[in-house]
C-alpha cells in the first residue's frame, strides 16, 4: 500500500469551530496523526452546530474526521504540561483562540519554541496577529464583511447576502495547511529556525485577509479607475452572459456562455442567430453592456423547456451548463460516486446509528479517485489515554491520574 504524503507527521491540534480544524482535517486526509485536544466534558462547541439529534453534529464529524481526540483542561498545571509534552513531539501546532489567549495560558509561541525549536505553529485569527485589530475576536461573518466579499454577495437591490457556508473560515484553513506544509518543506531545508523566512516558524493567518484574497480584482479595479464593484445577483461582475435561468419544470440551470466562440454556438441553440451574427456582440464588452436584453432571451428559451433537456442541448452544442444541485442530488450523483466524492460511513450521533451517512471526499485527488476517509470526527476525549501513551509514553497510572482530574 503506498504511504500518504504527510505520514509521519505529528499535528497538535487547539483549533474550535472550523477554520483551524479545517486546517487539520487536511493535514489528516493526507495522512497527518492529527490529535484534536478539547476541552473537558463539552469539547469543541461544533459538536453542538447543527445538531439535529443526539449529542455530535455531524458538521463536526465531517470537519474533523481522520482525527484522534484528547481531553485536556489548558488553563490547569496538568493540562498545560500535557500539551508542552506533546508539543515537544510535534512537528505542527494548529490555534484558532483570540489573540493573548495562549499567551495568557503560559503557551505562547516563545515558549513552544524553546520546548521544541523545529515546531510550526499555525495561528488562526480574525484580524491576524498584529495592527490595531488584532485583539479583537471575530467569526467568519465579519471577516467576510470586512474583506469585502459580502458587498457582493445577493441582489443589487437588495441588502447584501452570505453564502450558505462559512466560506471566510474554510479558506482560512485551507490557507494555514498550506503554510503548514511550507514551513515544513523549509524546515527540511534549513535547520535553523532563526534563519527561517521572518525568524522562526509561525503562519499567521487572518480571516479578513483570506476573504480579501478572494475578491480578484475589486481593490486594483477601485484604487486604478475608480470603479466600486456592485453586487450582480447570479451574475459575474463584467462578464456575460453567465447566469442562472429557471427552466420551465421549475428547476433553474446555470450557463456560463461567455466565450466569444462558446457565445456564438449558445445563441445557435437558442434560436438566436441574429444575436451570434450581431457584431456589437462579437466581443465581451459589448456583451456586458446588453447583458439584460440577453438573459431575456435566454430566460425565454429555458422556460420553454424542462432543466434536463436545456442541459442536454447545451451539452451537445458544448456549451458550458450544469444543474444547480441540491444535497439530494450530490448524494446520488455519477460523477460525484466515481470519483469516490462521497464515502459512506454508519455513524453515531449519540442518539442512534445512522447508517450510509454520505461523506464529502478527499480534495485534491491524487491518482484517480479520492483517497479513502480513514474515520469520521472522533467521540470527544476517545484517544486521550492511546495519544498519551503513544507520543509521551505515559504508563496506566498517569494516564489514570489525569483522565481522573477532568471528570
Amino acid at each position: 500500500m503506498s504511504v500518504l504524503p504527510l505520514a509521519g507527521l505529528k499535528v497538535l491540534e487547539l483549533g474550535n469551530y472550523i477554520a483551524a480544524p479545517t486546517t487539520g482535517r487536511l493535514l489528516a486526509d493526507f495522512g497527518a496523526d492529527v490529535v484534536k485536544v478539547e476541552r473537558p466534558r463539552t469539547g469543541d462547541e461544533l459538536r453542538r452546530w447543527r445538531l439535529e439529534a443526539g449529542s455530535t453534529s455531524m458538521l463536526y464529524r465531517t470537519l474533523n474526521r481522520g482525527k484522534r481526540s484528547i481531553e485536556l483542561d489548558l488553563r490547569s498545571e496538568s493540562g498545560r504540561a500535557a500539551v508542552l509534552g506533546l508539543a515537544r513531539e510535534a512537528d505542527a501546532l494548529i490555534e484558532n483562540f483570540r489573540p493573548g489567549t495562549l499567551e495568557k495560558w503560559g503557551l505562547d509561541p516563545d515558549t513552544l519554541a524553546k520546548e521544541n525549536p523545529g515546531l510550526v505553529i499555525a495561528r488562526v485569527s480574525a484580524f491576524g496577529q498584529t495592527g490595531p485589530l488584532a485583539p479583537r475576536p471575530g467569526f467568519a461573518a465579519v471577516a467576510e464583511a470586512y474583506g469585502g466579499m459580502r458587498e457582493l454577495i445577493g441582489e443589487p437591490d437588495r441588502p447584501p447576502s452570505r453564502t450558505g457556508f462559512s466560506i471566510g473560515d474554510s479558506v482560512a484553513g485551507i490557507y494555514a495547511a498550506f503554510g503548514v506544509v511550507m514551513r515544513l518543506l523549509e524546515r527540511q531545508r534549513t535547520a535553523d529556525p532563526a534563519a527561517a523566512y521572518g525568524g522562526g516558524r509561525l503562519v499567521d493567518v487572518a480571516l479578513n485577509e483570506a476573504v480579501l484574497s478572494l475578491t480578484e480584482s475589486l481593490v486594483p479595479d477601485f484604487t486604478a479607475y475608480g470603479v466600486r464593484r456592485q453586487r450582480t445577483g447570479g451574475r459575474v461582475e463584467g462578464i456575460a452572459p453567465s447566469n442562472a435561468y429557471l427552466c420551465g419544470d421549475g428547476r433553474s440551470i446555470v450557463v456560463a456562455g461567455n466565450g466569444d466562440g462558446i457565445f456564438r454556438r449558445y445563441m445557435g441553440v437558442i434560436g438566436r442567430p441574429d444575436l451570434a451574427d450581431d457584431p456589437r456582440l462579437a466581443s465581451n464588452e459589448g456583451r456586458w453592456a446588453r447583458r439584460d436584453e440577453l438573459d431575456e432571451a435566454i430566460g425565454a428559451w429555458t422556460g420553454a423547456r424542462a432543466a434536463a433537456d436545456a442541459l442536454a442541448e447545451l451539452e451537445a452544442a458544448g456549451v458550458p451548463a450544469g444543474p444547480i444541485s441540491t444535497a439530494e442530488d450530490i448524494a446520488a450523483d455519477e460523477q460525484f460516486a466515481a470519483r469516490d466524492m462521497i464515502q459512506r460511513f454508519d455513524i453515531d450521533d449519540g442518539d442512534a446509528v445512522r447508517e450510509g451517512v454520505g461523506l464529502p471526499g478527499i480534495v485534491p485527488v491524487l491518482s484517480e479517485r479520492s483517497l479513502p476517509i480513514t474515520h469520521p470526527g472522533p467521540d470527544l476525549g476517545a484517544d486521550t489515554g492511546e495519544v498519551l501513551r503513544d507520543w509521551l509514553g505515559w504508563d496506566a497510572p498517569q494516564i489514570a491520574d489525569l483522565l481522573e482530574e477532568l471528570r
